[in-house]
């Protein structure tokens, strides 16, 4: 898989996702999502302390619906129980009864074996993904390429997991690719490039404008708990994430047409009262 070779995204480009996210955050239904996501995502819970699980944990993720979280919770917890030596110890059969509730089983359990593989792999190389000093780029290029059904969002994901909600990672949903861009006038590559050239953008915005962030966060209330040397990434990730599955995946009167000529986006002259 091909690396995407991280550029500097233009003051247009920071300003543009910035107007987007003040906007966003003034929402109340926005609001209410990401505090109760932020400080233990329902996905990505803090109970799971290996990060061997965390990064199994954002795999199984995938391909699960919203309705179906209180399922993933008691697969991920029973795995989680299980412990990660165990799992990737068992056998097809015993792997398949686990995730049969996720459905997709030969793809979850793929996605453990080259997952363990690539952690031996890593051990043998002092190769530590949680390394203050490792490259996050080579990581999540690594991952993308040796596990199985990974792509460049899911190591986006598992790494960001792995590391801790403030570690700096924006992970990059399919939605935000075809949803998100070009509601802030952003051209991407085609595939799965798109993922990681606009997280380089969204993280460049989260550490360029993170005073300007955390006066958002100040100003509406936030009850959110972000470390003081730490950048807002994490919420503005579920700022925008939650700004798509509420707004953009479906036709709302509130969304502009004219986006992104219109700054405003939301709530604009030009959207039906």
């Amino acid at each position: 898989m091909k690396r995407v070779e991280r550029s500097r995204p233009s003051p247009v480009e920071t300003s543009r996702v910035f107007r987007l996210a003040q906007r966003a955050a003034s929402l109340p239904d926005v609001q209410a999502e990401v505090e109760a996501n932020h400080d233990n995502n329902r996905w990505w819970p803090t109970s799971i302390t290996d990060t061997r699980m965390r990064m199994l944990a954002a795999g199984w993720s995938t391909r699960v619906s919203y309705r179906t979280i209180t399922t993933y919770a008691r697969v991920i917890n029973s795995a989680d129980t299980r412990g990660f030596d165990a799992l990737a110890a068992s056998t097809d059969t015993e792997l398949t009864q686990l995730v049969q509730p996720l459905g997709l089983p030969r793809a979850r359990i793929g996605y453990l074996r080259s997952l363990a593989d690539l952690l031996q792999h890593w051990d043998k190389e002092a190769i530590s993904p949680t390394a203050a000093d490792a490259d996050t780029d080579e990581l999540i290029h690594a991952f993308a390429t040796h596990v199985r059904g990974a792509s460049y969002k899911v190591a986006q994901c598992a790494l960001l997991y792995a590391r801790g909600y403030h570690s700096g990672i924006i992970p990059v949903d399919s939605g935000m690719v075809t949803k998100l861009a070009p509601a802030l006038g952003v051209p991407l590559p085609q595939g799965s490039l798109a993922h990681e050239q606009l997280r380089h953008l969204l993280e460049a915005t989260a550490h360029t404008r993170a005073d300007d962030l955390r006066a958002l966060i100040s100003k509406h209330h936030y009850d959110v708990k972000i470390p003081e040397t730490a950048s807002p990434t994490w919420w503005l990730h579920l700022v925008l994430i939650y700004l798509k599955r509420l707004h953009l995946n479906r036709p709302s009167h509130r969304i502009c047409r004219n986006r992104p000529v219109c700054l405003q986006t939301i709530d604009c002259p030009h959207t039906r009262p």
